[in-house]
């Protein structure tokens, strides 16, 4: 059973893993909002990395942000964050797969590898953290942006990037979560098997009782 979880939480870890990737890939983080626009021209949507417009006619031009210092603080944050959840992603990995009971990797001492396991979780957590921080914080700015009246720029809506972003920290948290918890439900005693070897001590009573008996009956027959 501690492997079957240990295995699911591994492949909730990959995913979230790999759909920070999609989600930075993902032009729609923020998109301009159409509402209480009559006529729409052209559509601007912006991701962490690069700002794009397109016209009606479908045709769309990207450019990357030209400068990091010119970039609002909580971009940059968002920017740091979602670097440092891939990186505690692959700690993740790289841990779980060391970790698990069903691995060859590390030998066989299931303490030490439930150890490991358990930091893998730890990892995980933290990617799910990281990640749930940036594109929450992301969220937070565009709809304050857009609810507040005296805004002078564009107001923009949630993207498809940061829905990505949410599913991802919650795969990473979960799978963190279950390999953590495995792992602690693992007691050492259960873990390292011992071979059923016979105790020294009774052997030597055993050959005492026998010598007491043989030296009994010797006894008896010498009064005949």
């Amino acid at each position: 059973m501690k492997e079957i979880i240990e295995v699911i939480a591994l492949f909730l870890g990959f995913a979230g893993w790999i759909l920070i990737f999609i989600s930075l890939q993902d032009h729609y983080w923020k998109k301009s909002s159409e509402d209480g626009s009559a006529i729409t021209t052209s559509a601007i949507y912006e991701n962490l990395w690069m700002s794009c417009a397109s016209d009606s006619t479908g045709i769309f031009n990207c450019r990357d942000f030209p400068s990091i210092f010119a970039l609002p603080g909580y971009v940059q944050v968002s920017r740091a964050l979602m670097i440092t959840s891939i990186v505690f992603g692959t700690f993740g990995l790289v841990a779980t797969l060391v970790g698990m009971k069903c691995s060859k990797i590390g030998g066989e001492n299931y303490v030490l590898k439930g150890r490991i396991a358990a930091i893998g979780g730890a990892f995980f957590l933290l990617q799910g953290i990281c990640t749930m921080i940036a594109v929450s914080w992301y969220a937070a700015i565009i709809t304050q942006e857009f609810f507040d009246p005296f805004y002078p720029g564009i107001k923009y809506e949630i993207g498809a990037g940061l829905y990505i972003g949410w599913f991802s920290a919650i795969l990473a948290i979960c799978g963190g979560a279950c390999l953590m918890c495995s792992c602690i439900a693992n007691r050492p005693d259960e873990e390292i098997p011992y071979p059923c070897q016979p105790s020294s001590r009774g052997h030597v009573l055993m050959t005492v009782e026998r010598s007491q008996t043989v030296s009994s009956n010797y006894g008896k027959n010498a009064y005949i």
